[in-house]
């Protein structure tokens, strides 16, 4: 194995756990309705902010996927 086919596993690995981070982070798309059928407490501006940040991993997540498939397939190149 080279040295090019260690760099690229290693940051495979690195970003999925960075993607399983960003995942897991995530609040699911069901807390917000059995939320509101609770009556939760939750003020506007604590919703808006969860709302904030729900976009902002959404889109980290995104960008985190695209990099690992990007590196999966330059890593199959490289050893293939």
């Amino acid at each position: 194995m080279g040295v090019l086919e260690y760099v690229l596993g290693a940051a495979i690995l690195v970003m999925a756990l960075f993607l399983a981070v960003a995942v897991l982070m995530q609040s699911g798309k069901d807390s917000r309705l059995s939320g509101a059928i609770a009556g939760g407490a939750d003020t506007f501006f604590s919703k808006a902010k969860a709302n904030t940040w729900d976009k902002v991993l959404s889109k980290l997540t995104i960008v985190i996927s695209i990099i690992f498939v990007i590196l999966v397939v330059a890593l199959y190149a490289v050893a293939g």
